[in-house]
């Protein structure tokens, strides 16, 4: 299971940390990685890491706004976003066992609504 968490109403400019809490599998084996869906679009993957050598993978337009971080002691992955734009509004999910798919678990999804 996968338990996400940490969205919530910031201004444009500001900043949310966001938790993926990792239940039922072997953490330290597996990548988690987060994807957001805005309304009216496609989900789209945002950032990835891998639990086990720590490689990260973002998608472009998220560089140097975004750190993906793990915590493998508590089976917790975060993302800090910064300089949060209002295009960023969307309910964010968190997956795993891989960077690029399949994947057999999804968080519930927590919405980031960043207000111009």
């Amino acid at each position: 299971q996968l338990q996400a968490s940490g969205g919530g109403l910031v201004q444009a400019g500001g900043s949310l940390r966001l938790s993926c809490l990792a239940s039922g599998f072997t953490f330290d084996d597996y990548a988690i990685g987060w994807f957001r869906q805005a309304p009216g679009k496609e989900r789209e993957g945002v950032s990835c890491i891998s639990s086990s050598d720590g490689s990260t993978y973002y998608q472009d337009s998220m560089k140097g706004r975004f750190t993906i971080s793990s915590d493998n002691a508590n089976n917790t992955v975060y993302l800090q976003m910064n300089s949060l734009k209002p295009e960023d509004t969307a309910v964010y999910y968190c997956a795993a066992p891989t960077c690029w798919g399949p994947y057999d678990y999804w968080g519930q999804g927590t919405l980031v609504t960043v207000s111009s």
